[in-house]
């Protein structure tokens, strides 16, 4: 047993290292906002920095995919918890953060029975303040975005490569095409049937392939045959998460950014040299 201090007290104290980068009426507004996370290998460090850093106070998180040996490259989780499920794990790690937290875990992920009650849609329950989406499934990219866009929740979205950040402010813009209109009027309906090769080509679509690394548009044309499934990086991961918790920080805290694809690459900002500097005293 763990003994910790009422609530009020708890959240002060755990939050204070955060001042005054974050004010504490800041922090309480914050604290009172709720994020929706789906799909929880990428999604769930983007909900556990979130949850450190007190951008939000209640979550909903869904996924119905269980841990595996090759998830350990990227997912904070141990040989221990293989085969739990990513939804319990997230949850586990956020509610020992702050055991106040409000987490409500959809195990078998999000589909057309529970997608408003996800939302908090008619009669779901408290409305998402943002939704952070990271799922693989077309239908259900395509599907949130419509959900969000009818009840004018913003979006966040991690391509995972090259820092890649996708804001979409239906809050702001409620007729806004979905992915920046790369994918025009498709729908969920038009998508919830593709075959493998029809959801990698709507994927990239929504990325836009002429904007991904090298080494990422080498690997796609080799998912399914020397390739399990699209190479991820735990720094990429970690880097992703970073900026959907900060974006999510200033969106929640009324900052007008506007929708928009961000990218930081890391490559480009700390590039290397042209030809490889010699050590000082290498060879002698």
């Amino acid at each position: 047993m763990v003994h910790v201090l009422p609530e009020a007290e708890f959240r002060l104290v755990r939050t204070d290292r955060n001042r005054d980068k974050i004010t504490r009426e800041q922090q309480r507004g914050l604290l009172g906002r709720r994020i929706g996370v789906i799909g929880l290998s990428v999604g769930s460090s983007a909900a556990l920095t979130c949850a450190m850093e007190g951008v939000g106070g209640a979550f909903r998180l869904a996924d119905s995919d269980r841990l595996g040996l090759s998830n350990l490259n990227r997912l904070r989780a141990g040989v221990h918890e293989i085969g739990r499920e990513k939804s319990v794990l997230c949850a586990r790690r956020m509610y020992e953060l702050d055991p106040y937290l409000d987490i409500e875990v959809h195990r078998g992920g999000i589909d057309e029975e529970n997608i408003e009650d996800f939302f908090g849609g008619e009669g779901g329950g408290h409305r998402l303040d943002l939704l952070i989406e990271e799922a693989d499934a077309p239908w259900v990219k395509v599907a949130s975005r419509e959900h969000a866009r009818s009840l004018r929740i913003p979006v966040l979205m991690d391509t995972n490569d090259r820092g890649v950040l996708d804001v979409e402010r239906f809050d702001l813009e409620p007729d806004r095409p979905l992915f920046h209109g790369r994918v025009g009027a498709t729908t969920a309906a038009d998508v919830r049937d593709l075959g493998r090769d029809e959801a990698l080509g709507f994927l990239l679509d929504v990325v836009d392939e002429q904007r991904l690394s090298p080494a990422m548009r080498d690997a796609l044309t080799r998912v399914g045959h020397t390739l399990s499934s699209w190479p991820q990086l735990a720094s990429g991961v970690m880097l992703g998460a970073a900026l959907v918790t900060d974006t999510a920080r200033r969106i929640l805290l009324g900052e007008p950014l506007p929708s928009g694809r961000h990218s930081i690459d890391l490559e480009t900002l700390v590039p290397a040299p042209a030809a490889v500097p010699v050590r000082h005293g290498a060879g002698r």
